[in-house]
Formats: C-alpha cells, sequence, structure tokens
C-alpha cells in the first residue's frame, strides 16, 4: 500500500473535467491508499464553511463517502482555501494539518508544505499572505455577508491574475535560500510541498548533506500524485 500526496487541484465548477478526474482518483488510485493527503489549493476559492455552494457541497459529499470507506484523508490549507475550518473538518472526515509539518512516511520523516510561503521574493504576496493567515483577520472576514466575501474574492483574483502577467517566473517561484532555511530550521531531508505548478525532484545543497525537494504539478491539464511506499516516492502525471 502507498500514501498518497496531491495539491493544486483548484475545482470549480467553471471546470468539471478536473472534478471528474478527482473523483475517478478517489475510487480508483486511492481506494487502496493506506493515507491521502492533500497539500492545499484543492479548491479555487473557498468563501467560508458556510458557503452552499452546490458544486463544492457534492465534492464534500464525495470526500465523506472516501473517508468513510477508513482511508485517513489529511488537509493542509492553500492559499485558495486558507479559511477551510472544523465544519468542513467535520462535514468531510478530514484531519486539517500545521503549514509545515514533518510526518512519517513508511519510515521517512518528511517536511509538507503548501509551498506558497517559501516564494519569498513575491513581497507584495508575502505581505498578502501574512494579512490573510491572521486569525482575527479571518475572523472579520467570515463575519461579513457571502456576497461582500463572493466580492472581495472577485478583486482579489483579478489582481492575481494582472499580477501574473507582470512579474516573471522567477519571482514567483520558490526562494532557494528560503528552501534551505526551512530543511535547516526543521532538520529535514525531504520536503514535498506544491503551489508553484511546476512538478519535478529537485537536489538542494544544505552543505553537510544533499537534500530532495519534491514538487507536486496542478491538476489543470492532467493529474499529479506523489506515491509513497516502503520503496520510497514516485513522482506521477495522471493522464486525463
Amino acid at each position: 500500500m502507498a500514501t498518497l500526496l496531491i495539491s493544486d487541484l483548484h475545482l470549480e465548477a467553471q471546470k468539471p473535467e478536473i472534478g471528474e478526474q478527482f473523483l475517478q482518483f478517489l475510487s480508483n488510485d486511492a481506494n487502496d491508499a493506506d493515507a491521502l493527503y492533500i497539500l492545499g489549493d484543492l479548491f479555487e476559492v473557498w468563501l467560508g464553511d458556510d458557503d452552499p455552494n452546490p458544486y463544492y457541497a457534492g465534492m464534500k459529499t464525495a470526500l465523506r463517502r472516501f473517508t468513510d470507506t477508513g482511508v485517513p484523508v489529511f488537509f493542509m490549507h492553500g492559499n485558495r482555501d486558507f479559511t477551510i475550518g472544523e465544519q468542513f473538518a467535520a462535514e468531510t472526515g478530514v484531519s486539517i494539518l500545521a503549514d509545515p509539518v514533518i510526518v512519517n512516511l513508511h519510515g521517512h520523516e518528511v517536511l509538507l508544505s503548501h509551498g506558497d510561503a517559501l516564494c519569498t521574493d513575491d513581497v507584495q504576496y508575502q505581505q498578502f499572505r501574512l494579512m490573510t493567515r491572521n486569525p482575527d483577520w479571518q475572523a472579520m472576514m467570515l463575519t461579513k455577508s457571502l456576497q461582500e466575501r463572493i466580492a472581495y474574492a472577485t478583486a482579489v483574483r483579478q489582481e492575481s491574475v494582472a499580477r501574473g502577467g507582470e512579474i516573471s517566473d522567477e519571482i514567483m517561484d520558490v526562494n532557494q535560500e528560503a528552501v534551505r532555511a526551512l530543511f535547516r530550521e526543521y532538520d529535514a531531508d525531504t520536503l514535498l510541498h506544491g503551489h508553484t505548478h511546476r512538478p519535478a525532484v529537485h537536489d538542494v545543497d544544505l552543505g553537510d548533506r544533499i537534500a530532495t525537494r519534491i514538487v507536486l504539478g496542478d491538476w489543470y491539464e492532467q493529474g499529479s500524485v506523489v506515491r509513497w511506499d516502503e520503496n520510497g516516492p514516485r513522482l506521477e502525471s495522471l493522464p486525463r
């Protein structure tokens, strides 16, 4: 049996093919997994656990059916769904993880993160991230009406799209010194994250040793998964 790790599905009704592949993944690939980790951005946008969005309700039901089979599911917040809370966890049966966190995968201590905190060259985004991860800010935002939250999320999304065309790919990628600092802080040898949509396996020179950074891809055109079993990790694409 293998532990499966995925991220950056960005589920939304406007892209039903991604959701369809995710449902097939739960029924087939993940059916005999020993655990499933979702490292953020499962949804394109999450306005709060009280959002009655029928498409997201269907995905929550699918997750509940899956966790009811006995496969544990662990969820880490991404930059699109950081307001997922305890109500969502109770409705779906998933367990919410801190970011970053060290977990044991088949005898290996692995550091997991969504990955956006490592993109430190994007100063404007890091300021936004600091604000939106503040519990007081989140509590304030969740007191607003659903319509107000939709308007805010739409404005942020439009600004993000506009900025994406203005700043370089290098600025939007992880900062290598931030990566090395995270390895050293947690005394880790393996880091696995998503966010950048650039699936790859990288060697990271820490001076005293070579560490490994595994990056999950997004699900826009195909799926992306890491299968971790007694033989170690394999980064795979899932054709649609």
